[in-house]
Formats: C-alpha cells, structure tokens, sequence
C-alpha cells in the first residue's frame, strides 16, 4: 500500500517540475510569451491548490480508496490531452484539469498513509518518506524534463503518465482497502471562494508584471481577490462542515509549519522556474544539458531525504528543519548573484549543492510538524491543508517573482546580461522568502511552548 500511495504522489510532483526545464521548448513550440509561460506550471498549481481541501473532504464522505481511484482516472487523461496540446489555451485548458485530478487524488494519498499508520515511530517513518518523495521527485522532474525535451519531446513526460496511472487504478482495486465513509455535506462554497479567490490574486500579480500595478485588471482581480479570501475565512468559521477546520490552527506547531511551506515554496519555485531558463538562455546549455546541469541538487537532495529519519532521531524534528531552511537560504542568496560573465561551477553548481541540501533537510520535518496531534477525524483536512500550502505557495511565489523579474530591467544592457540580471534578482527575492520561512519556523516550532502543544493534544 505504500507503494502505492508513495508511486502516485510521486506522479503528481513530478508533473509539477518536468515542464521546467522544457519551458524553452514549450514556448518556443506553442508560441507562449514570456509572463504568459509562468501559466504553464500556474494553471496546474492553482487547480490543484485550490480544490485540495473539497477532494479531502470528499474523500472523507465518499471513501478515500473511491477518490483515489477517480483522481488517478482523471489526472491520466488529462496528461494524454496535455500531450496532444496544440496552442497555449489548449495546455492552459488541460493543466487546470490535470490540477483538479491532483486535488481530488493527493489529499486521499496522505490520508490513507496516516489512517493505516498508527502514530508514533511507524507513522513517522512513512511520513518522513512521503515528504521526501515531494522533494526527490520535483528534482528528478528536473532533470528527466530536460531529457526528453531534447532528445524525443516534451510531450512525453505527459503520455508516461497513462501506463502509470493505470496500473495505479489496478493495484489500487485490489490492494487497497476502503475507508469507512462518514454522513456530511461538501463546502462547496468555501470551495469556490478559495480557489477563485486564490487565482485572482495569482492573475492580478502576474497581469503587474506586464501592465503595472494601476491597470484597472491589475487592480480589480488583487481586490477581488482578498474579498474571496475574506469570504473563505467567514464562511469557514460559520459552516457546519467546512472544508478547512479552523481549529486546525490552534496548534502552534501546525500552523508554524503551514507558514513555513507557503514561504519554503514561494521561494524554492525561483530556484526550479528561473535556473533552467539562465542555464538555457544565459549559458546556451540544451535541454538535455540543462536537465543534467541540475544533478548536484538532485544527487545531494536524494542523499539527505534518505537520511531524514536518522536525523530527525539525533536533532529533533525542529532543529532539523531550522538547519536546512538555513542552508537553503545560504544557496539560494548565493545563486542570486549569477551574471552574463558566471560560470556553471563557481555560480551555479556548488549553490546547488546547498539548495538540494537543504530541500532534503526541510519538506519531510514540514510534512511532520504539520501533521502533528491531528485527531483522526481531521486527518484529510490536515492533509489537504498540507498539500494546499505546497501548491498555492508555489503559485503566489511565482507571481510575486515574475514582479521581481519584470520589475528589474537595465536599460541599454545585451540581451543576454539583462535576462542575467532579471533572473539574479527573482533568485535574490527567492532567497528572501527562505529567510522568512526560518523565521517562521524558528518562532513558531523550534521555539515552541512545550505546554500549548500538550494542551492541544489533550484538546483532541
């Protein structure tokens, strides 16, 4: 059953980042424009974010192993239909589907984990691997990306996923026993408003980047936005179900650990979205060079979410994830300095080497603290909130990026020195949200009360 679940998470991740390095590829082919390709991983991210929380709670009604299998299904025809695109609102159109089948098939693949692992040393263990395969799998997204991209296409990262995911659905039927469904009702207007809520903002930064912030439809989608959001909390406090329990934020740790992953993710997508396009537009590596380029954090990355568990034992689980917080803002602050004149080992190569260190060290005690004391009748929405942070930081990341990136252009410079500086810039504000994901988590978990976390549990 670990296997399964473990297999079909890393399919969802791997979606995510296996468009990164065939970014080029898929601009130059679909004719996307620049800010109109931060879509390609958005229209995904946002979908996916957004829905999380019903597809959790749905899975609680009407039985996770039942949702699995339906996500499964329909995140692996929208991946055929992604590998058919034909034009920019084809790919768009078929990422937001792909998003909608991660949202219903993520949440039940970490509540399954935690419903069939007790809590304790086993639960900790299997949990330690989930958040491992997020940051393993968006790193060997990375370089299998630039792989195909140059050698057959990128279009097949997408048609791999149809094999996959139906010997998923297979093993899933019979592998996997059913949960016992429980008597509610979908918020689907907490749904609503937080997704469309979520995009309008996302749409309303990005349309900065190109028009400036006084553009009536920069203006309109950032206030829309924030009323969305506003309305999601109301109605959230006030509904008899919701999809986003409140209470799951009176632990300290827990809501520590939300924070930390919207910023931890904010700022890593720089490193995924922006080192790929310097490497091919800066230095003239192909994609096939590019993907390899990225070894040195996958390598180093996979090394250490292997020996997550063994140091959680010796540090703790908050120490942990304070030290690779901190040695992934070392890396990222380092590689925001690349220019025209860097070279790939000085600039690129060994910062990557504390970027993969750090990833390793971070997103498995994230997933932990943020599933810390959750009761088991909150299990799928702690775990739909976990998943949400992951997309939708990503997503908020990338819109405040491109800002950076469009916001720093140098007059009169070459081509090729102004991308440069454009991407050491988006890397720099990276580097920032990093630091205030150690902030975060400094406050909020290593330095934690010891006391309010047992009257939360106690509370349970």
């Amino acid at each position: 059953m670990l296997a399964i679940i473990l297999t079909s998470y890393l399919m969802i991740v791997l979606d995510i980042s296996i468009v990164i390095t065939a970014l080029p590829k898929i601009r130059e082919g679909l004719g996307f424009s620049v800010v109109g390709l931060s879509w390609v991983q958005n229209a995904y991210t946002l979908a996916f974010g957004g829905l999380l929380l019903l597809g959790a709670r749905a899975g609680d009604i009407l039985g996770r192993r039942a949702m699995f299998i339906a996500g499964l299904a329909l995140f692996t025809a929208a991946s055929m239909v992604i590998g058919l695109a034909a034009s920019p609102a084809w790919l768009i159109t078929a990422r937001a589907v792909q998003g909608v089948g991660a949202a219903i098939l993520a949440p039940s693949t970490l509540s399954l984990l935690t419903t069939n692992f007790p809590e304790g040393p086993e639960r900790t263990r299997a949990l330690g691997y989930y958040g491992a395969t997020a940051g393993i799998g968006a790193s060997v997204g990375l370089v299998l990306g630039g792989i195909l991209a140059d050698l057959i296409s990128w279009r097949v990262g997408f048609f791999l996923n149809l094999p996959i995911g139906l010997g998923l659905m297979w093993a899933a039927r019979r592998y996997i026993v059913e949960t016992r469904r429980r008597s509610g009702q979908l918020d689907l207007v907490g749904a609503v408003c937080s997704t469309l809520g979520m995009s309008a903002l996302v749409y309303g930064l990005v349309h900065a980047a190109s028009s400036g912030w006084r553009d009536p439809y920069t203006v309109a989608p950032l206030v829309g936005g924030i009323v969305l959001l506003a309305l999601f909390v109301l109605n959230e406090s006030r509904a008899g179900q919701p999809i986003l329990p409140l209470h799951l934020f009176a632990s300290r740790e827990r809501g520590g650990a939300y924070a930390g992953r919207l910023l931890f993710l904010g700022g890593m997508i720089g490193f995924w979205f922006y080192t790929t396009q310097f490497l091919q537009g800066v230095l003239g590596m192909r994609p096939l060079q590019a993907g390899m380029a990225f070894l040195p954090a996958t390598l180093v990355n996979f090394a250490v979410a292997l020996a997550v568990p063994g140091l959680t034992k010796r540090f703790g689980n908050g120490r942990l994830l304070a030290g690779g917080l901190f040695v992934s803002v070392i890396g990222m602050a380092w590689l925001g300095q690349v220019n025209a004149e860097t070279s790939y080992l000085a600039g690129v190569a060994l910062p990557m080497l504390l970027i993969g260190a750090g990833q390793g060290a971070t997103l498995s005690p994230l997933t932990v603290a943020g599933m810390a004391g959750v009761a088991p009748e909150d299990a799928g929405a702690a775990s739909g909130l976990v998943n949400v942070t992951h997309q939708l930081g990503g997503s908020l990341g990338l819109a405040v990026l491109v800002v950076v990136f469009a916001a720093a252009g140098t007059s009169g410079a070459e081509p090729s020195a102004e991308l440069a500086h454009r991407i050491g810039m988006a890397l720099t504000a990276g580097a920032i949200l990093l630091g205030l994901a150690l902030a975060v988590v400094w406050l909020c978990i290593v330095r934690r009360p010891e006391t309010q976390l047992i009257r939360v549990d106690e509370a349970h």
